[in-house]
């Protein structure tokens, strides 16, 4: 079973890795189908705190914001791959993960009809 911790801002993914609250750890079955969530709400905003939480959590990847190339590369380091710099709702972001079609960079807010 595959682990993706979601780094969230309400139902969006966060701007900022090192300034969320609150995160979701979503278990994907070996058909990329979630079989379970989990809502975390983190006593204070940390990078620290989040990348032990990644560790103890046994997450597979993270999908985030902005964030600081130390921690992409530490959590490269401990084996978790990081789509970052990725704005929008966080559940097109599973949906897209799911698919393997989420890349690093992506903006998944509609676009506003004028």
């Amino acid at each position: 079973m595959k682990k993706v911790l979601l780094v969230l801002d309400g139902n969006d993914i966060a701007p900022r890795f090192d300034l969320a609250m609150e995160v979701a750890v979503v278990c994907l079955d070996g058909d990329e189908k979630p079989a379970e969530k989990k809502d975390i709400v983190l006593a204070r905003p940390s990078s620290e705190a989040l990348c032990e939480l990644v560790a103890s959590e046994n997450v597979h990847a993270v999908i985030c914001g902005g964030i600081e190339k130390d921690y992409i590369q530490y959590l490269a380091w401990k084996d978790v791959s990081v789509v970052h710099s990725v704005m929008g709702p966080a559940g097109i972001a599973l949906s897209r993960f799911q698919t393997g079609t989420l890349k690093s960079g992506d903006i998944l807010f509609e676009k506003r009809k004028v």
